[in-house]
């Protein structure tokens, strides 16, 4: 399978109490599939997996790809401490029906490169699905770099790379080293631009989830070679695609979808809402976006029409 495209990492929708919220969850990929992503991902970090319970994770693919119902490819993150426990989920979700894998590395441990692809040789084995690494050194300390890769290059079941390290300088190093022999995903919201510009493949978005149509014509403009028509909508977007970055990008962007189209925004703890100072900036920033993309619309809309009328 070659994926391409917006991929969201879907968030899961919890209700005042910490349960998840399936009919909300499904809603929200509902809403996704119809304005245009080419993939979802279920169970990301950015859905809360880690402080989710196994049935639980069984449940939202279930409900997943109840909604889904084979629109367009289903992605299930893959968090574990173990090599055997990453094993037995890599069978777990393609038995419940999950299309591919986005595996992070251990949770439990800062592996080197062997150990780290041993890890994900491991993973790609275990199931006939293939499997995205999730490539986050910020946040998991472990970095899938071309050393590591080049142990991984003759693992078919390993077919991309969600590239989260911040430094779009990798985007080339990947193509450099191996062609296009994985395929390249941006996974920074806030530097999607700069990837398609050196050649990626896809996006694995988080505020997506807020701007779903906005995010994919953003996309398929850049990706068709139009920066011209893509520059405007990203430097608007982009103070909103800067929250996507910060330690605290599940409340954000949970706050931006509800005040974009209503869904809730509660999450589990630890997590709590973000009060304060953090929720009076992350606000006014989500809020702003809303009404420069009516007026963006609004600017479209007319240039629109003036060249039908001199055509």
């Amino acid at each position: 399978m070659t994926w391409s495209g917006v991929f969201p990492a879907v968030t899961t929708k919890m209700d005042a109490s910490g349960a998840i919220d399936l009919d909300a969850t499904q809603a929200s990929l509902d809403r996704l599939i119809e304005n245009g992503v080419s993939g979802v991902i279920v169970l990301p970090m950015l859905g809360e997996n880690a402080s989710l319970t196994q049935a639980e994770r069984d449940t939202v693919v279930r409900a997943a790809k109840e909604v889904v119902a084979g629109r367009v490819p289903l992605l299930s993150g893959l968090a574990e401490l173990s090599t055997d426990d990453a094993i037995a989920a890599a069978r777990n979700y393609q038995k419940l029906g999950a299309e591919g894998l986005m595996a992070f590395p251990s949770l439990a441990y800062r592996t080197d490169r062997r150990e780290t692809a041993a890890w994900y040789k491991s993973i790609a084995e275990a199931s006939g699905l293939p499997v995205m690494i999730y490539n986050n050194p910020l946040a998991y300390k472990v970095d899938v770099d071309v050393e590591t890769l080049k142990m991984l290059e003759d693992v078919p079941g390993i077919v991309a790379i969600k590239e989260e390290t911040g430094d779009v300088r990798r985007v080339t190093d990947l193509f450099n080293a191996f062609g296009g022999r994985f395929d390249i995903f941006c996974g920074v919201d806030d530097l999607i631009l700069e990837s398609l510009a050196l050649g990626a493949f896809g996006w694995v978005s988080g505020m997506t989830n807020a701007w779903p149509a906005e995010c994919v014509k953003l996309f398929e403009m850049a990706r068709n070679g139009d920066f011209t028509s893509a520059l405007p909508l990203y430097r608007l977007l982009t103070p909103a695609f800067h929250l996507d970055t910060d330690v605290k990008l599940v409340q954000y962007i949970k706050l931006a979808e509800h005040l974009v189209y209503g869904a809730p925004e509660h999450v589990r703890a630890p997590r709590l809402p973000v009060i304060g100072e953090e929720l009076a900036r992350a606000e006014a920033i989500i809020r702003k976006t809303i009404m420069d993309l009516g007026k963006f619309a609004d600017q479209s809309a007319a240039m629109v029409g003036q060249a039908t009328i001199q055509s």
